[in-house]
């Protein structure tokens, strides 16, 4: 039964953040079976800042091509339409996601979904590009509770940090929704697939999800990369009810802060 109080703080809003226009385009591109690469690359091409990026991406040690990529075309060929779409989203969302929330928030959903689709290429529960698109939305309903009273929000990341406390429990008290249920409704409401709404919803309790192996893996994800974590980064109570074992967070951790900070270094670049 979804929270009547966080469909409630949605209808408040005059309207949900739409999808931002040429990430919109691109998922259409993609779930039409008569379209390809060349209607991608030509959706990017038009977005100079988008392209630019990419190009820089392409060429960047995160990918580790041999040869210099200089045409979007070749770009989108050798990456694939997945994952170009993925790196489209990623820098679509940015203005959202900075001016809405905060340029953390954004960083954050970039290190979860590149550490998500790690975690997903490893364990083989989810296809690895969904997982991307998971880990870098699993927080999307944070714009909401910032945009309802950016103070009041604020103060709650305060507490919850300063006090080691639950930052949903803390959402609920003090807004009577959380960052998840919202999130889930921001999902649905830009239609994306049930997979999705269900792991952004569940991210943070992966047992009370009908998909709680999907739903682990952001969880794992989430949990590795945040800018601080206490002595045990992974909570056993959660993680035993998992189909998955991590034997060394840490090590783990420092590897996807690794891989994460070229990426986010060449996106992030003027």
């Amino acid at each position: 039964m979804e929270n009547n109080e966080a469909e409630q703080l949605v209808k408040e809003f005059k309207e949900i953040p739409p999808m931002p226009n040429v990430m919109m385009k691109a998922l259409e591109v993609i779930r039409n079976p008569y379209t390809g690469i060349q209607e991608l690359a030509t959706i990017m091409s038009v977005d100079q800042a988008i392209s630019a990026k990419t190009l820089s991406l392409v060429n960047s040690a995160y990918y580790g091509f041999r040869q210099q990529i200089t045409s979007i075309n070749k770009a989108v060929v050798l990456l694939g339409m997945m994952k170009a779409k993925n790196i489209i989203m990623s820098l679509a969302m940015r203005q959202m996601m900075t001016t809405q929330g905060s340029r953390e928030l954004w960083e954050h959903s970039i290190r979860c979904a590149i550490a998500s689709e790690y975690l997903a290429a490893q364990f083989k529960f989810i296809n690895p590009d969904d997982a991307f698109v998971i880990g870098f939305l699993h927080d999307i309903g944070k714009i909401l509770l910032a945009q309802k009273d950016a103070a009041k929000y604020s103060k709650v990341k305060y507490i919850a940090q300063q006090n080691n406390q639950s930052l949903i429990e803390l959402e609920n008290t003090f807004f009577q929704a959380n960052h998840c249920e919202l999130g889930a409704l921001v999902a649905k409401k830009w239609q994306l697939p049930v997979i999705l709404i269900n792991c952004i919803k569940y991210h943070h309790n992966p047992s009370l999800s009908s998909l709680p192996a999907a739903c682990g893996i952001v969880y794992i994800a989430d949990r590795l990369v945040q800018a601080q974590v206490g002595d045990e980064i992974l909570e056993p109570e959660i993680m035993e009810r998992l189909p998955m074992r991590i034997s060394d967070p840490v090590g783990l951790r420092e590897q996807l802060i690794s891989k994460t900070n070229i990426f986010l270094k060449e996106i992030s670049a003027n």
